[in-house]
């Protein structure tokens, strides 16, 4: 982890946050695969197009490790803040949770902020979710097995949208978040502790969140799910954290609350490393037993009872 964080500063590249959103992304997408794994070559990959309740068309692409049996499904929520990644940015990461699993992954691209500012992001989330409950044996998916997952703000939709599947009376099987956020203010110690960074500061998370939400919308549990009234009866939680990360607390926050609903929790955090360690593959073997570990989790999950 040493490495790889001197190597960012010999690039001295200009933090994200000090950019315009446009750029931010595009800089974004230009270095997301720097330190990953090669890609793995899966059987099936597949680009869809999910309806939105407005009306509009989501990108998302499926990756299945067996084109001929009906598999069954994570969709997960890429991380970025709200404002930036995309399927392309977490492609590796998908390939790897889905070759791993032996499940078919279905990544979205819910639309990002500032042009679309809360609750936009969890309500793409939530429609896609319905959606392939729906439509997904139609592509040969086994939508009896379902779960979601994803990471930083990704794990925050994923979180939220377990919620509203247990609300809606829709079975999930797992919800798998890397480092979510699970807070309204960002006033936990580790925020404090990780101020200035390592990779992930306070003064980037300012501004990915004054993109997406006004302050007076933070306390609705959509973006802060540790607030929402009732956990009961919600799906299990395989939840990866990072040591060095600002959104540690809230990951073990989350979790807590998890077990005091009698939700059970799998939760494991990886030393000596920070955020967005999971797309460090080819730098970090915690990256590489991350990735075991989730797919292990879906595994377990998915199988037959």
């Amino acid at each position: 982890m040493r490495a790889v964080l001197k190597g960012m500063a010999r690039a001295a590249r200009p933090p994200l946050h000090t950019l315009e959103p446009e750029a931010a992304r595009a800089a974004y997408a230009a270095g997301a695969g720097v330190l990953e794994i090669d890609p793995a070559e899966l059987p099936r990959v597949q680009e869809l197009q999910l309806s939105a309740r407005d009306g509009a068309r989501l990108h998302a692409r499926l990756y299945a490790p067996d084109a001929g049996r009906a598999l069954p499904l994570l969709l997960y929520l890429h991380g970025g803040g709200f404002t930036i990644g995309s399927v392309q940015t977490h492609d590796v990461l998908c390939r790897e949770l889905a070759r791993l699993s032996g499940a078919a992954v279905v990544s979205l691209d819910y639309r990002l902020a500032p042009e679309h500012r809360f609750p936009v992001a969890s309500n793409d989330t939530w429609d896609a979710l319905s959606w392939l409950a729906d439509h997904g044996a139609s592509l040969g998916l086994d939508t009896t097995r379902l779960a979601v997952g994803g990471d930083s703000a990704g794990g925050t939709l994923a979180a939220t949208a377990a919620i509203m599947a247990r609300d809606a009376g829709l079975k999930l099987a797992l919800q798998l978040l890397f480092y979510p956020g699970t807070t309204a203010h960002q006033d936990t110690p580790s925020h404090a502790r990780f101020a200035d960074g390592p990779i992930l500061g306070k003064a980037a998370i300012d501004w990915f969140f004054a993109n997406y939400i006004d302050e007076d919308q933070r306390e609705d549990w959509r973006f802060a799910p540790l607030l929402a009234p009732e956990l009961d009866a919600l799906a299990p939680a395989w939840i990866g954290l990072a040591e060095f990360d600002p959104l540690v607390d809230e990951g073990i926050a989350w979790a807590d609350r998890l077990r005091m609903a009698g939700v059970p929790v799998d939760l494991e955090i990886y030393r000596g490393v920070t955020h967005e360690f999971i797309k460090m593959g080819r730098a970090l073997p915690e990256a590489r037993r991350a990735h075991r570990d989730a797919a292990q989790a879906l595994r377990t999950a998915f199988a037959p009872d």
